[in-house]
């Protein structure tokens, strides 16, 4: 497989399995990756390792019952912050690039539920890799919503292991093997169900780092200062309408409007402008994807958020970034 890769973050999950053996990971694996991705091949090389040490079967199940929200990095967190579990699906899937970079996959809500679909186009990356990643995200839906959920069907790719026992015990479903693709389906009913809150010390960690970028690039006056920083919270979130600003001050719109107006500034200038700093901000970290900062943006897609960076600087934001990476603040 060619240029198949996934988020250093998730490759955590198996240095932590390793310690909780009894292990030094460091050790068998060397340190932790210090770039945002690992390639495929370093990835599956590390799993044989760790089914080396702990020939038990179904490794990948052990694995992935230690997942959660952080080892999807930015990815995971922008997820809890959706409403329901199908929204924060739809949010995975469409920056999943940033996180898991091996097979596409391909989304689609049917009669029967939410399938979730992988092909082989890129190749077949192994039984290990396939199980840990799928079994990862049924994880992840679990803690997200902080129930048990079964899926109603898992299909895998690979040869049928000798032992099907410890699949059917983690998925709660029937588990198919020999498949032509790598396939879950969800339950419906399940995709409504809400999610527990993020945990709160670490979202106001990440809006005090983005108030903090702000002050670095531009001081404003005070009364713009607080509408600025409810604003980041709420870009994160995605609510970036002026209502929801009002809102967020026991205001109404046209109140804020007028205070505004006032300091000189409309709504929409206020939200672009915050927007612009942290996207410059941001692109100067080596360390954040494109499309994680258009996440901390509240950008649907990555393409709505080069199509404003566009538009505020005349650039693509990787051209801004080759050009502003080594310069100071």
């Amino acid at each position: 497989m060619t240029e198949a890769r996934l988020a250093a973050s998730y490759v955590h999950l198996l240095y932590e399995y390793l310690r909780g053996l009894g292990l030094d990971p460091h050790k068998l694996l060397g340190p932790l990756p210090s770039g945002h991705f690992v390639a495929l091949p370093t990835w599956r090389a590390a799993l044989d390792l760790a089914q080396a040490l702990d020939p038990r079967p179904a490794l990948s199940l052990r694995l992935a019952a230690g997942i959660s929200a952080r080892h999807f990095g930015v990815v995971g967190f922008a997820a809890l912050a959706c409403p329901n579990l199908f929204a924060a699906l739809q949010r995975l899937e469409r920056f999943h690039n940033s996180v898991y970079d091996v097979n596409p996959a391909q989304v689609e809500l049917t009669a029967q539920g939410l399938c979730i679909e992988w092909g082989t186009a890129r190749g077949r990356p192994g039984a290990l890799v396939d199980e840990t990643a799928l079994a990862s995200l049924v994880q992840l839906t679990r803690d997200f919503t902080g129930r048990r959920l079964a899926p109603l069907q898992v299909d895998f790719v690979n040869p049928r292991p000798l032992d099907t026992s410890p699949y059917l015990s983690f998925f709660g479903c029937p588990v198919y093997f020999e498949q032509p693709s790598t396939r879950l389906l969800l339950a419906t009913q399940d995709l409504s169900l809400p999610l527990r809150k993020s945990d709160p010390a670490l979202l106001a960690l990440l809006d005090a780092q983005a108030e903090a970028l702000l002050q670095a690039v531009s001081q404003v006056a005070a009364p713009v200062a607080a509408f600025r920083l409810s604003l980041v919270a709420l870009i994160r979130e995605g609510h970036t309408s002026l209502d929801a600003l009002a809102r967020a001050h026991h205001l109404s719109t046209r109140s804020l409007q007028r205070r505004l107006a006032e300091q000189g500034l409309s709504f929409q200038a206020l939200l672009d402008g915050t927007r612009r700093q942290l996207a410059e901000a941001y692109l100067r970290s080596p360390d954040l994807e494109l499309s994680e900062i258009a996440l901390l943006l509240g950008f649907s897609e990555q393409s709505a958020f080069t199509r404003a960076f566009g538009q505020w600087t005349g650039m693509a934001p990787a051209n801004w970034r080759k050009q502003h990476l080594r310069d100071p603040l």
